[in-house]
């Protein structure tokens, strides 16, 4: 029946319509922040370096852990339970670094949401973070598993091993799509 087809080609396109206008919506209303982030140099550098510096901190110490943990997964069962209580305090560190840039990184996205919205390197990175974030909750369950079961479990530590290896090429990976980000988009 092609009046069906016609309203329901209406409600599409209007959908598109409003999805399409949202984040210019988001844009209007975010306009003061994105004014005052682009008129004062000293904010944006503060924000940019907040962004770069958790970064560098979370991210340096994530992949010297995880290449702790490759070298002493195959080092003797006492450096191995060792090593498992530093895990617990990098991992601290790391995970606050995380929150600081994933925040940081909240206050970059609106300064210009209308560009980052629209930018397929934007969206690679956000999905490669849900990935490292994924991967870190996979880690954390593999030191858990590695510490009741004692630190000579094998399965624990090849879990570990390969969160370890997927963690340094998550973090390296997210630092080029956010330079390519900056340069690209």
């Amino acid at each position: 029946d092609w009046g069906r087809r016609n309203a329901l080609l209406q409600q599409v396109a209007m959908t598109i319509e409003v999805v399409w206008a949202a984040p210019s919506a988001v844009a209007r209303f975010l306009e003061p922040w994105s004014t005052l982030y682009s008129d004062s140099k000293t904010l944006a550098t503060v924000v940019t370096f907040s962004h770069i510096a958790s970064l560098l901190v979370g991210g340096g110490l994530a992949i010297a852990t995880d290449r702790m943990t490759l070298q002493v997964a195959r080092s003797s069962v006492a450096e191995r339970a060792h090593h498992l209580e530093e895990l617990v305090r990098a991992h601290r560190l790391v995970v606050g670094g995380l929150v600081l840039s994933l925040l940081t990184g909240l206050l970059l996205l609106t300064t210009d949401i209308d560009v980052f919205a629209a930018s397929v390197i934007f969206w690679i990175k956000i999905t490669l973070i849900a990935v490292l974030l994924v991967n870190g909750y996979l880690m954390t369950r593999a030191e858990t598993k590695a510490r009741e079961l004692g630190a000579e479990d094998a399965p624990a530590w090849a879990a570990l091993r390969r969160t370890a290896m997927v963690s340094m090429t998550l973090w390296l990976t997210i630092t080029f799509a956010g330079v390519a980000l900056a340069n690209l988009a």
